[in-house]
């Protein structure tokens, strides 16, 4: 995408049909990423920017590494949307501390509350938080 961020989103789509092995890709595949540029272009600059960002470190990752980072999001995802909310603001408020800290904080009495899937769900996070993207900084300039 950073590539073709010059081109029209009809030149997108075209760049995207013109890519190798694109049409070796099942119908389906070939829509859903189709659709997946018409989203990205509907996008706020911004968060445009922060998802191919986020994208473009994953791509960096070896495949155990990215198949690490899936597997703590979708455990993360599986939890129910509160306490989903809940243990993603946790997460990123236990990235701040450093790793003695945060374990420090997350066996606080503070922390007692947590249920077993929200415990293990931090911890996987916390786990694989150096194969994860930087915190967004909205103070940060572009990077792009």
């Amino acid at each position: 995408m950073n590539h073709h961020s010059n081109l029209t989103p009809e030149q997108q789509q075209k760049a995207l049909d013109n890519e190798p092995g694109f049409k070796d890709l099942p119908p389906q595949t070939q829509q859903r990423m189709r659709d997946r540029l018409t989203q990205l272009n509907a996008m706020d600059p911004a968060k445009r920017q922060i998802l191919l960002d986020r994208n473009e470190a994953m791509e960096h990752l070896t495949l155990p590494q990215r198949e690490e980072v899936r597997g703590a999001m979708k455990q993360l995802n599986d939890l129910p949307p509160d306490q989903r909310r809940y243990v993603a603001r946790t997460f990123r408020g236990l990235r701040e501390l450093s790793p003695a800290q945060r374990q420090t904080v997350l066996n606080s009495e503070r922390f007692n509350h947590l249920t077993d899937d929200q415990r293990a769900t931090l911890n996987r996070l916390i786990q694989d938080e150096p194969l994860l993207p930087p915190p967004y900084d909205a103070t940060a300039p572009p990077t792009h």
